[in-house]
């Protein structure tokens, strides 16, 4: 099994990852891969403003990722996030924060959202469950809606990590929704370790063979919150090897392969 694209990483930006981008950029050089993508969460989980209120001065790390090189230690890098799905019709963290003001203060001449703002620099978003407290009590139906959604925004390359959110959601349902928009399911290397191996196993493994049967395109990632953890796939490969998955499906095998993905899901890129 190839995989020689890392998609779903984080940097100290994060807040609980310790690694910088140039240390994640070198880590990723010595284990041999052709592309880096850079996903910071994007959500409540780093600044969880009194009243709900969200300033973008918080998340201009988003903001500025025209100075990163394009190409740095050989590795071809590209930059997104990772946002948090908030409900049950898939809509994303600060679809609803008004942003009416810059980072300089000057009032904007079109007002936007910070959704919109941050998502403006991003080449591609992991799309994800982290608190699902919004979901309890939920339909199966409400479940599927709550992923398609996400799947629908423009930006939305892949769900991430959805065999361990404990979602009771249709698999069939999601995946050929996933394949009907070009768009991606993780295959996700932190699921299938320590703390959330026991219980996400089995439903990993189920999500992985249907996309088989089924022709939906995976990204195998590490979602590493240090740089040691980058490009790191054991337990992912031998769970798919194990269930002899088609290398064809799998975008992350190559950087050209996930820049196809990257355009068959009809997001744009700008180099």
């Amino acid at each position: 099994m190839h995989n020689l694209c890392d998609t779903h990483t984080h940097t100290l930006f994060s807040r609980h990852a310790y690694s910088t981008i140039e240390e994640c950029v070198r880590a990723a050089a010595e284990r041999g891969l052709e592309l880096l993508g850079a996903t910071d969460h994007y959500s409540s989980m780093l600044y969880p403003e009194a009243n709900g209120i969200h300033d973008l001065r918080n998340y201009q790390y988003f903001l500025n990722y025209d100075i990163w090189p394009r190409t740095w230690h050989g590795v071809r890098v590209l930059h997104g996030c990772e946002a948090d799905i908030v409900d049950l019709e898939g809509r994303l963290f600060g679809h609803d924060v008004a942003v009416e003001h810059g980072l300089d203060g000057r009032v904007l001449s079109k007002p936007t959202t910070l959704k919109e703002r941050v998502f403006r620099g991003c080449d591609y978003v992991v799309a994800s469950v982290h608190n699902a407290d919004f979901a309890r009590g939920a339909t199966t139906e409400q479940l599927n809606q709550l992923y398609i959604g996400a799947l629908d925004d423009p930006k939305v390359l892949m769900l991430g990590h959805v065999g361990r959110t404990g979602l009771p959601f249709d698999v069939d349902t999601v995946l050929r929704a996933a394949k009907a928009r070009g768009k991606l399911i993780e295959i996700n290397e932190h699921s299938l370790m320590g703390q959330w191996s026991d219980r996400a196993m089995a439903r990993c493994r189920q999500i992985a063979q249907r996309c088989a049967e089924l022709g939906v395109g995976i990204a195998v990632n590490t979602d590493a919150h240090i740089a040691t953890d980058i490009g790191r796939f054991d337990n992912a490969h031998a769970l798919l090897e194990d269930l002899g998955f088609p290398e064809h499906l799998v975008a992350t095998r190559s950087a050209d392969a996930f820049m196809e993905a990257l355009e068959t899901a009809g997001i744009p890129y700008e180099a």
